[in-house]
This record gives structure tokens, C-alpha cells and sequence, in this order.
């Protein structure tokens, strides 16, 4: 018996990294997952391997569009809505100075905007089925600052604020809403830092070692089961220690 039997998620950036691992984790626990990411192929390929639980949507999370595809496959070809996860996320390394203004708004739309979209429209299929679960994912970055990173760090640091208002005015539908903050982790985002730095990159983590996707997912896997259900408005940072 798994932890999410007969509930149905859906994720976003779900075609590879930390998305696919809580992808892979959800339906290993029992659940029916919508996988949605702009990288059409590697997310029909993941939905695929994952078999009959899964579903793919391809889309970009700042559209509409999008959201509307992910809930109608949710509720039509698994009966509804209980998780979100707001996973989908980009980063530009760039100096303040250098960062344009619709490199700015690019960041803003996917990671900030793209998280608001998802947690308004899933709210009418979670009040149907008497509550659910949404866990943003922010990064120990929105937690303190990162050079060449102000995009990413303003729309990660927006992303816990949404989390906490989205927290306060859910809950009377007991609608839970959580934030997690990643630090360093083994996925493509994070591989050119550990093949040119990994070094310095281990040395700023007191644990010596950055997380797996399947860390991050396992943490994401229990905010979303009903072992949380007294749990919202949190922040859960993994990161080895770095901000401690």
C-alpha cells in the first residue's frame, strides 16, 4: 500500500531532474500522475516509462493554456485533483548590471508567475474533492542572496511569499501549501557548476555532498501525503547545512 494511493498529482518540469524523480516516487506510492514541461519529448518519453499512472501535457507553465490541458487530464482521465507540485523552474547566471529586462520577465514568468497560475486554477478541482496539497519549489537561494543570480534569486524569494499567502487564504478549504528550498543538486541545472567548481561548490556544504533528485522528491513525497496533513505554510530547506 503506498502513501498516495488513489490520488492524482500533477507536476510541473516533470520531464527530468528533480521533477522526474518526484514523478517516479508519486506513482511508486500509489498515485496517478500529469506531468507537464516545454521539453515535449523527454516528457512523453518519462509519461511512457512510467506507464498507465501517467500522463504527459506539454506546455510552457506561464500559459493558461497549459494549466486548463493539465486539470482536464487530471479530472477527466483520473477522476480529479489532490497535488500540485510547482517544480518547473529556469536560472540565469548574470550579473545585476547585465540582466535585461525580458531576461528578467523570462525568469519571473516560469518560476514566479508560472506557480501562481497553477495554484489558482487547481484550487476548484482540490475544493471538489475537500482539500489537496501544493508544495512550491523555491531554492535555499530565496533564502539569502546568490551572485550572478538576481532573476532567479527575486523569483525564489516571490515564490515563498506566494507560498505563505496561498497558505493562509487555502486553508479554510484545507488546501495545504508548502515550500521546499533546495540548495545544491545533482541535476542538469546544477551541472556545469559541478563540473568546473565542484570543489569550491562542496566546500560552502557542511554535509561535503550536494542532494539527489531523490532526496529533494522524498521530502516533496511526504508534504503531499497525509503524514502532513497538520502541516502549511512552511519553508523546508535541503541543503546540506550551507545556510546553517
Amino acid at each position: 500500500m503506498g502513501v498516495l494511493d488513489g490520488k492524482v498529482a500533477i507536476i510541473t518540469g516533470a520531464a527530468r531532474g528533480q521533477g522526474l524523480a518526484e514523478a517516479e516516487r508519486f506513482v511508486a506510492e500509489g498515485a496517478s500522475v500529469v506531468l507537464v514541461d516545454v521539453l515535449g519529448e523527454q516528457g512523453k518519453a518519462a509519461a511512457e516509462r512510467l506507464g498507465a499512472p501517467a500522463r504527459f501535457v506539454p506546455g510552457d507553465v506561464a500559459s493558461q493554456q497549459t494549466w486548463d490541458e493539465a486539470i482536464a487530464v487530471a479530472t477527466e482521465e483520473f477522476g480529479g485533483l489532490d497535488v500540485l507540485v510547482n517544480n518547473a523552474g529556469v536560472m540565469v547566471s548574470r550579473s545585476l548590471v547585465d540582466t535585461d529586462e525580458a531576461t528578467l520577465r523570462s525568469v519571473l514568468d516560469t518560476n514566479l508567475v508560472g506557480a501562481f497560475l497553477g495554484i489558482r486554477a487547481v484550487v476548484p478541482a482540490m475544493r471538489a474533492r475537500g482539500g489537496g496539497s501544493i508544495v512550491n519549489t523555491s531554492s535555499a537561494a530565496g533564502m539569502k542572496g546568490m551572485l550572478n543570480g538576481s532573476a532567479y534569486v527575486a523569483s525564489k524569494f516571490g515564490l515563498r511569499g506566494l507560498s505563505r499567502a496561498a497558505a493562509l487564504e487555502l486553508g479554510r478549504d484545507r488546501i495545504r501549501v508548502n515550500c521546499v528550498c533546495p540548495g545544491l543538486v545533482r541535476t542538469e541545472m546544477a551541472a556545469d557548476l559541478l563540473r568546473y567548481h565542484e570543489k569550491e561548490a562542496l566546500a560552502q556544504i557542511p554535509l561535503g555532498y550536494p542532494a539527489e533528485p531523490t532526496d529533494v522528491a522524498d521530502l516533496v513525497l511526504f508534504l503531499a501525503s497525509d503524514a502532513a496533513r497538520a502541516i502549511s505554510g512552511g519553508e523546508y530547506v535541503i541543503d546540506g547545512g550551507s545556510i546553517a
